[in-house]
């Protein structure tokens, strides 16, 4: 195994190999990584500036390495024993007769994997083993992969579901080096040329997400330097639906927009078209133009976004906000642009943690930015979904959450530090981690990250190595971060740093060297104008929201009357381990919020607390860092006709006279939580802007 990870290390070098010859250290300011000859991607495909570390070279650290445990100890990491669909018998993902087993096993099975070899945990491994060894063996000798004809359909082959394992797979591949990947995928890949187009990407959501296959053909691609199978990536884009379009986008699903607004993006990797590039900034920028007009970093879909409906209240799917967070990282590699690892720490820090309960036991289908309520309503048609259990806490939320959520913090860990095409290192999102891989002309180096952002400003580094090396070491800036600097060995790093691009110091890097990376983190508000002027506060790269007092009340989670129809448990499982949870309001939620003439909080103050003793920021009770602030209560805010948080207030609304201390915490540790604000002095809004 450690042979197989050092030949990939090795593989890696080959494709990004550029020997510097500087003594000295040779510090610039660059809007992008260097891009040589040696790029990311193998000819004849298109750009790149950065490329992941195989799973396992980045170990997480401090709060994030927490997070993992949780959720091993939690849902991903128990799901195989507690969910029906991850049930081993008839499962049809094991065997050519099996009856079950669809898209769950896959989505499951990424982030589950991700998390064995980060983790480098043995059980995990094993049982991770059991479903890619059934995989690769019962390959069809046609080259189809896992299912035949999942849905019943064999004129039109169903091929979401394998979109999914192909990037386990590859994960897998990572991992192990078994030479069986590579070639079930090239299979797989021929077998998929042969399928008529009339015929090909038919189906409920595989037209919207051809982009994760185009991804998978690109990546073995660049294993193997097979170019039979880069056609594919043509025909996937000319048979799946048009995410070119100017105005519009094809599909208007929350899961599907936030993993299928890249596809463009990928696309350019075969044919080198720049107009690709700027059709996936259209796409993401145009879901939010129209549904994201909120804080957080997501959008108002619900499930799927509907004209009119686009107050804060409105959420998104845990699915969709993981999705967002694996789009995010694959365009920071595509384009090199800092903008998606700002994008990608915003869903991260701010929408995910509050999207489960700390113990990573049960999960929501939908969070929203303003929610007072999470409850187990049905709340149609506040909520596009006529089901009970969207806002509940529940182990059965739904299956397609309760199984992808598992990637999201496995996949930022591998992300935090991505390989450069000048042979360097590129710390792309930043939390507390340990790096261990090869640079420059091949040695090996450790890179060692203490910290506590995003809630403390300072960002530490130690460089060890066996003997000096020379390499570029790339800092991103986050655009957020004026006034940005840094110390090399105690000594500042005299260049002025620029938001929202990078620091590159290239230099023959000797053991212990250290280098510090200060982020100022200052109070900053936007102002939501589509949304009533609402407005939302920032202290860096965290928002804030009101701390609402929160009431729990545990629930069976085989209640039909707070769990969806669509998730099943396995027979031999406790359900009392397993329990759902509403949470209610224990204290006033309906307050506007006082801002000056430049929209800022006033009077607003910061205090700290002590860093939480089990490591985990993302409670009431744990969160490091609170607020204080002015508000004025709306009394006529309440909860609508469904029991949903009603609309946002407008302007005509009475506000009350007297003034209150209200208490902003981190947007990430608050379950419940008012986030987008109406302005407390009416007298400050904008004419143009009347409600």
């Amino acid at each position: 195994m450690m042979k197989s990870n050092k030949r990939l290390s090795l593989m890696a070098v080959c494709m990004f190999v550029m020997t510097a010859s500087a003594q000295k250290s040779e510090i610039t300011i660059q809007d992008r990584p260097a891009t040589t000859s040696a790029t990311v991607y193998q000819a004849p495909l298109h750009g790149g500036y950065l490329k992941k570390l195989p799973v396992g070279q980045v170990q997480p650290r401090g709060f994030l390495q927490e997070i993992l445990n949780r959720q091993r100890a939690g849902l991903n990491g128990q799901l195989g024993s507690v969910s029906a669909w991850l049930d081993k018998h008839n499962n049809q993902w094991l065997s050519d007769s099996g009856d079950h087993g669809w898209e769950e096993v896959p989505y499951w099975l990424r982030g589950y994997s991700s998390l064995a070899y980060i983790l480098d945990d043995e059980a995990m491994k094993q049982e991770a083993q059991v479903w890619f060894d059934a995989v690769l063996q019962h390959v069809k000798p046609n080259g189809l992969l896992g299912p035949d004809a999942m849905d019943g359909d064999t004129q039109n082959p169903e091929l979401w579901a394998k979109m999914p394992m192909l990037w386990a797979l590859q994960t897998y591949y990572e991992h192990s080096g078994d030479e069986r990947v590579l070639t079930a995928m090239t299979n797989y890949f021929h077998w998929e040329l042969t399928i008529p187009d009339e015929h090909f990407l038919k189906g409920l959501w595989q037209a919207k997400r051809g982009s994760d296959n185009e991804w998978s053909v690109v990546w073995l691609y660049n294993q193997t330097g097979d170019e039979s199978i880069l056609p594919l990536i043509d025909k996937l884009h000319r048979c799946g639906v048009d995410w070119t379009l100017k105005d519009d986008l094809p599909n208007w699903h929350g899961v599907n927009v936030a993993q299928g607004f890249r596809e463009p993006a990928t696309y350019f990797i075969y044919n080198g078209d720049s107009l690709m590039l700027q059709a996936a900034y259209n796409n993401h920028l145009l879901m939010r133009q129209r549904y994201g007009q909120v804080p957080g970093g997501m959008y108002g879909a619900d499930e799927n976004a509907r004209q009119g409906y686009i107050d804060p209240r409105q959420g998104a799917e845990t699915c969709a906000v993981v999705e967002q967070m694996a789009s995010d990282e694959l365009l920071m590699g595509i384009t090199g642009d800092p903008f998606w690892a700002d994008h990608c720490e915003q869903v991260a820090f701010n929408t995910l943690p509050a999207a489960l309960m700390p113990d990573m036991r049960s999960l929501r289908y939908i969070t929203s930015p303003n929610m007072a309520v999470s409850d187990g309503l049905n709340h149609a048609p506040s909520i596009d979904n006529s089901l009970r259990g969207m806002l509940s806490m529940s182990p059965f939320s739904s299956r397609c959450c309760q199984h992808n959520h598992g990637m999201g913090w496995p996949y930022f860990t591998e992300h935090l530090v991505m390989a450069t095409a000048d042979g360097g290192l590129c710390t792309m999102l930043y939390s507390a981690s340990e790096t261990v891989t090869r640079v420059g002309s091949g040695q090996t180096v450790k890179l060692t990250e203490d910290t506590h952002y995003p809630f403390e400003e300072e960002v530490r580094f130690t460089l060890n190595t066996d003997q000096p090396t020379t390499f570029p070491l790339y800092l991103r800036i986050p655009a957020w971060a004026e006034g940005a600097t840094a110390t090399l060995n105690g000594s500042p790093v005299e260049t002025q740093l620029k938001a929202g691009a990078y620091l590159r110091i290239s230099r023959e890097w000797k053991d212990n060297d250290q280098l510090t990376l200060t982020l100022p983190m200052h109070i900053s508000s936007q102002v939501w104008e589509q949304n009533k002027s609402s407005v939302s506060v920032n202290y860096g790269p965290l928002t804030l929201s009101l701390r609402i007092d929160e009431r729990y009340v545990q629930r069976d989670s085989s209640d039909p009357a707070i769990v969806q129809d669509d998730s099943h448990w396995q027979e031999s499982v406790d359900k009392s381990l397993w329990p759902a949870y509403e949470i209610f309001a224990d204290s006033p939620w309906n307050y506007s919020l006082k801002v000056d003439e430049q929209k800022l909080p006033v009077d607003i103050q910061m205090s700290r607390r002590p860093w939480p003793a089990d490591n985990y920021p993302f409670t009431l009770e744990s969160v490091p860092l609170q607020f204080t602030a002015v508000g004025r209560r709306i009394p006529s805010w309440g909860l609508d006709a469904t029991g949903m948080t009603d609309l946002l207030p407008t302007k005509f609304a009475g506000r009350a006279d007297k003034e209150e201390p209200i208490q902003l915490i981190p947007m990430g540790a608050a379950r419940l939580r008012i986030t987008a604000f109406p302005q407390a002095d009416i007298s400050r809004f904008r004419p143009d802007c009347d409600e």
